[in-house]
């Protein structure tokens, strides 16, 4: 029995595309990555960003997509994914797979790939019901293309019978009864998570601030692994570009002072604190309340220290099961595991500055009292998966 992490689901132009979008609740819920693929006609019936705030990640839409970096969507994708489901699927797009017809993104990732192809029929019932229809689901069947449906009843026309694509809840049990899959396992499901991400915006006037290079996707990537590790989360986040996960509780901030507020609001009933925020360590003393006016003159700026929030956490009467980063640009180790004894945490990641702010991979080296535990170069996504287990075994 496999383990399905990662579904490409793809929607045509159908009124049944509605129900793709309390599908993809319900897999990113069970801890499966959905990445959604859609035809121009669907986005007619719903549109990416609804998907894209449901998945937390982008929509592909187009054959020539500048953000996948080798510009080939159609192998990119399919290449992650350990199933294709196509749902809902309209008559033209079967009618397209029987032939082979990559005309689209869609249609040319089906025609790619190199794993299993699911697709859930939607469509009138007279549509359904043709000959030309029927010869092509035929066809997908002797090709190995496993067909989901279609349920019977009221349709968005008005009459009655076959043709209705499964609702979201009998399409989630098909798809694992099909696949003989089960559900990646959740290690911390009922754990409640708090985690800080991106950097802090500290004023100095109405038009300036200091602020620091980071841009959120280290804690984003621990949000949304944990979030599939069945865990309840919040996030916490200064200013950032990212998408927040569907699934989780977000609170923006801007300053230091802002987010530690919104965290010792929120930590007293978490299991877990991450503290991945790059906080700034200052503050401006007294913030202008209007417009510097630029001189010849030397500015001087009084800034004060920002109260440490990991410390504070950490030192609570019952403080949650408290994580730290320590991003450094020399003496790494020594550095992290300083700051972890002084801050007196079970856990410490040391990563090097030049990775952590901004970059897509890093380097970690998890540091607890059975000593140092380094990780390989990989994406932020895998690095945050495997940091979530290795807190799941110490708790």
């Amino acid at each position: 029995m496999q383990t399905i992490k990662h579904i490409v689901l793809g929607i045509t132009g159908g009124i049944a595309a509605y129900k793709a979008a309390e599908l993809t609740r319900l897999l990113v819920k069970q801890g499966i990555t959905v990445q959604v693929v859609m035809t121009d006609a669907a986005c007619q019936f719903i549109t990416p960003i609804t998907m894209q705030a449901l998945s937390g990640r982008t929509v592909h839409h187009k054959m020539w997509d500048a953000s996948i970096a080798n510009g080939m969507p159609h192998i990119v994708l399919s290449r992650e994914a350990d199933a294709i489901l196509v749902a809902p699927a309209s008559a033209d797009f079967i009618a397209k797979l029987v032939h082979g017809k990559a005309d689209d993104l869609l249609s040319t990732l089906c025609l790619a790939r190199d794993c299993t192809l699911l697709v859930a029929p939607a469509m009138n019932k007279q549509m359904w019901e043709s000959p030309a229809t029927q010869r092509n689901v035929a066809q997908l069947l002797r090709d190995g293309v496993m067909i989901l449906g279609p349920d019977s009843g009221v349709q968005a026309c008005g009459e009655t019978g076959l043709g209705r694509m499964l609702e979201p809840e009998a399409l989630f049990a098909e798809l694992l009864s099909s696949l003989n899959a089960e559900l990646p396992a959740r290690p911390l499901a009922g754990k409640r998570v708090l985690i800080t991400a991106g950097p802090t915006v500290e004023k100095i006037d109405p038009v300036r601030a200091i602020t620091n290079f980071s841009a959120g996707k280290m804690g984003y990537s621990i949000a949304e692994a944990a979030i599939e590790m069945g865990a309840e989360v919040t996030l916490v986040s200064g200013p950032t570009h990212l998408t927040a996960p569907s699934l989780a509780e977000v609170i923006a901030v801007e300053s230091g002072a802002e987010m530690l507020d919104a965290v010792m609001a929120n930590i007293s009933h978490q299991d877990i604190f991450i503290s991945v925020a790059a906080v700034a360590d200052y503050r401006v003393a007294n913030p202008s309340t209007e417009k510097i006016k630029k001189s010849n003159a030397s500015l001087n700026i009084e800034l004060v220290p920002n109260e440490d929030i990991l410390a504070k956490v950490a030192g609570l009467q019952n403080a949650p099961f408290c994580v730290g980063f320590a991003a450094e640009s020399e003496n790494l180790l020594a550095y992290a595991e300083e700051k972890r004894k002084r801050k007196n945490i079970p856990l410490i990641v040391a990563n090097l500055a030049s990775e952590a702010l901004g970059a897509d991979e890093s380097t970690l080296t998890l540091l607890d009292d059975k000593g140092t535990h380094p990780l390989a170069k990989t994406s932020k996504a895998k690095s945050a998966r495997t940091l979530l287990s290795h807190i799941a075994k110490m708790l």
